[in-house]
């Protein structure tokens, strides 16, 4: 009896032993939590989450192959090419002040000849950067003398690009801002402390909207008014009509004291749009009797979902340097 009691409390022993071991052999560790990002719509298409946070970021760009024509456009030959990248970071989120919105822009050039802008074959150009909370926005960013028309004729500013202070009003249909620019580069006096003053104002009604726009170099004490018209001609197309006038050479517009210009953007189909232009310059440099002209034709093909071609050809007659044509063909991956 002792050594059977003993065989069995020998094998009990072993059976809870053994039936420990396997038990601890399939516990498992929990895994570690995992934060997938999130899409944020508050804002429109693109925009995402930043994993731990409450700030939506949306990143684009595109990768621009482009091929220009003009006489003497590359040291003696007649034609320049170029690639271009081009990246932008949109941060944005709520706040107690409305909207803060962080954004910056690179351009990454490549130009073997620096036919670009003369300086290197491989250029980085800083595109925007700025702050903007509800209305308020400051840092180096385009101004609304960037904004042209239709087509690739128009010439319609002399610089679009500063840092700036900026109030910005958008009431839907209306619009108005101010700003105040830093000219330090953009003008060629010797004053010190160089700033313009700029402002705006847009409104629309269906498919007409209309811009009117100053600006006031206070080193140069001169300025230049702007305004623009747009309207859709039912599914055909749009027309718009622009003209400038400056009472001298500013930072804003110096290229002639008074210009019109008109463009009517045709959609042919879904993926073409043919955009016949013009301008007319009086007293171009602000010379006396110096007249200018050009007429020009734009066609941009969508290839496909975020690929685009655009082709344009201008011919300007001056009444003092004479005629030109140049042009420029151009393929685009837009994301």
């Amino acid at each position: 009896m002792n050594i059977k009691s003993l065989l069995l409390g020998s094998a009990a022993a072993l059976a809870a032993v053994s039936g420990a071991q396997a038990a601890d052999a399939i516990v498992a560790a929990e895994p570690e939590p995992v934060e997938y990002v999130r899409v944020c719509d508050a804002f429109g298409t693109g925009y995402f989450y930043i994993p731990g946070t409450e700030t939506c970021l949306k990143i684009g760009g595109f990768i621009r192959v482009q091929t220009n024509f003009a006489p003497n456009a590359s040291g003696t030959s007649d034609w320049d090419s170029f690639s271009r990248a081009y990246i932008s970071f949109d941060a944005k989120s709520d706040t107690e002040y409305g909207t803060l919105t962080g954004f910056f822009a690179a351009e990454f050039n490549g130009d073997f000849d620096g036919g670009i802008a003369g300086t290197g074959d491989s250029i980085i150009d800083l595109d925007e950067a700025y702050i903007q909370i509800g209305g308020l926005k400051t840092g180096f960013f385009y101004s609304w003398w960037d904004k042209g028309i239709n087509g690739e004729t128009d010439d319609l500013s002399t610089n679009s690009e500063f840092n700036s202070l900026a109030y910005i009003y958008d009431g839907g249909s209306f619009q108005a801002g101010v700003s105040v620019d830093e000219l330090e580069g953009a003008s060629s006096t010797t004053r010190p402390n160089n700033i313009g003053v700029a402002g705006i104002v847009s409104a629309s009604l269906g498919g007409v909207s209309f811009d009117l726009l100053g600006g006031y170099d206070t080193d140069r004490e001169e300025g230049a008014v702007r305004a623009l018209l747009s309207a859709d001609v039912a599914s055909f197309g749009t027309f718009q009509l622009a003209g400038v006038y400056a009472s001298g050479v500013n930072a804003y517009y110096s290229d002639a004291e008074w210009t019109v210009a008109g463009s009517f953007a045709i959609k042919a189909t879904d993926k073409l749009t043919i955009t016949p232009a013009a301008q007319y310059w009086s007293d171009v440099a602000f010379v006396n009797g110096v007249d200018q002209w050009r007429a020009g034709l734009t066609v941009d093909y969508k290839i496909t979902d975020g690929l685009k071609t655009k082709l344009t050809v201008n011919y300007t007659d001056n009444d003092r340097t004479g005629d030109v044509t140049t042009g420029f063909i151009r393929l685009q991956r837009d994301f």
